[in-house]
């Protein structure tokens, strides 16, 4: 009788379930562990439904900019001169409605994938047993939820558990008005005026997001900057639309308590000012899974912050075992998450692997505009990590973003002296996210700036400007812009 590898994945987000299907269409034996559901948080209350969420406010945001200007007339009996600011409203409660149904559609969808290719999706908790049997196979309990439990042995495991939302001791959420990022989908009415604690991506997208939607926002920041992970062009670019738009952003102010004062809530900020709003979301960050599910006593070494510590092709310090998704630390991204996991699969049944090259990775945030990058970075290149020479084109020069009304947003390109080897980029502007693909493929495949000027672009098109920044990288022959 042929022997068939075992694998066992904890968790079943982008790590978990993209290996398994990648586990299972090389023959093994997968068993597929998570609590939630298929998808993980990714698809169940972060990534999937926040851009749900963000769709929404992307369609409120253009026409409120852009229906004068474009000549768009709004029909009905309202004299002009009494009509209110906004044209359109939101029934944020429907909304809500509709990201919880697509999410749950598409945690069914992956489950489904997972089964018809093979694997095996058990609902519960899953623990790591501590050692190793002499054929170096690994145990791990599953408990499900009404505390039955069942012993599953592996040849190798999977630990893909994801992360949870970070919580300030003094600002822990109530579900109701203060919030995390898995909680704001079961609001029915719109936030009349919601504090967000928190500028990174999280913060950034969602204050972006309600400002849109038609709440009045602040978003509290303890940097000098929004996004002060981003690049700094196009992260004072955002900031600017921000405020434009109305949103108090305040810079270098740490928040250390939120607490409920009737119906609103209260920020008091580190230097002893208090802010008041209808609700409060905390974005402060998030903490790996890791905990209480036997990873230390089986050999799996944890970094300081409870990360897992795995190496390029997502092996940990225990043998048989890999990681792969946000508890890992690596890139806190669903394509990465799936990468990782499908690396780990391909390492341990013996396929061709390439390790993972974080330098080739795309990556958007999801604002209006949206922020798009590949590569080396402007502070990579501020520092002397890589020496490379920049351009940045404004869209105000494009044609295209002239018919359509945009004003703020740029692409710019990074690329070796010398040689031309486009190293980097950064796209800022609607859909940067379906923008940066060209730039990703130049990135992944060492091309150079006159491959990209050379390949025609469509006119008129927002990808034009990639070939023109492209163009002028091409023909200056020192400096920076």
């Amino acid at each position: 009788m042929e022997y068939v590898t075992r694998i066992v994945i904890i968790g079943g987000g982008p790590g978990g379930y993209e290996a398994a299907l990648v586990a299972a269409s090389l023959g093994a034996e997968v068993t597929v562990v998570d609590c939630d559901g298929l998808g993980g948080a990714s698809v169940l209350t972060d990534c999937v439904p926040s851009k749900t969420l963000i769709a929404t406010a992307e369609v409120m945001t253009t026409f409120d900019s852009s229906y004068e200007e474009l000549g768009i007339i709004v029909e009905d009996d309202t004299p002009h001169n009494e009509r209110p600011a906004r044209v359109v409203g939101v029934d944020l409660g429907k909304v809500n409605r509709r990201v919880k149904r697509l999410a749950l559609a598409q945690s069914h969808d992956i489950t489904a994938s997972v089964t018809r290719a093979g694997g095996r999706v058990m609902r519960g908790r899953g623990r790591l047993e501590p050692g190793q049997a002499p054929d170096g196979s690994r145990k791990v309990t599953v408990t499900a939820a009404d505390g039955t439990s069942e012993g599953l042995i592996a040849d190798a495991v999977l630990i893909a558990t994801g992360a949870h939302p970070r919580e300030i001791p003094d600002a822990l959420p109530d579900g109701e008005r203060i919030l995390n990022w898995t909680q704001v989908y079961d609001l029915d009415e719109l936030p009349e005026e919601l504090i967000v604690v928190g500028s990174g991506v999280t913060g950034a997208e969602f204050a972006g997001a309600y400002q849109a939607l038609g709440s009045r926002v602040t978003l509290v920041s303890s940097r000098d900057r929004v996004l002060p992970g981003e690049d700094p062009d196009a992260a004072a670019v955002l900031e600017d639309v921000f405020r434009r738009r109305g949103m108090n952003v305040m810079s270098r102010s740490r928040a250390q308590s939120a607490k409920r004062v009737g119906d609103r809530v209260e920020v008091t900020l580190a230097d002893g000012r208090t802010i008041s709003g209808t609700h409060c979301l905390m974005a402060v960050g998030s903490i790996p899974n890791t905990a209480d599910i036997g990873l230390e006593a089986a050999g799996v070494k944890l970094r300081e912050s409870g990360h897992v510590w795995t190496d390029k092709v997502s092996r940990t310090t225990a043998p048989g075992v890999y990681a792969a998704g946000d508890c890992t630390g690596v890139f806190a991204l669903a394509s990465v998450a799936a990468m990782q996991g499908r690396i780990a699969m391909y390492h341990f049944l013996g396929d061709a692997v390439t390790p993972l090259n974080l330098k080739t990775v795309s990556a958007n945030v999801f604002t209006d505009p949206e922020i798009a990058t590949v590569g080396y970075s402007q502070a990579d290149v501020d520092s002397g990590k890589i020496d490379a020479r920049v351009v940045k084109l404004p869209l105000l020069r494009n044609p295209r973003a002239k018919m359509q009304g945009i004003r703020d947003g740029f692409v710019k390109l990074f690329c070796r002296p010398g040689t031309g080897i486009v190293v980097g980029g950064v796209v800022v502007s609607p859909r940067a996210s379906e923008l940066i693909h060209p730039i990703s493929i130049a990135v992944d495949n060492n091309l150079t700036v006159e491959q990209i000027a050379s390949a025609f672009t469509v006119y008129p098109s927002l990808s034009g400007s990639i070939a023109e920044v492209a163009r002028q990288l091409h023909t200056r022959k020192a400096g920076t812009e």
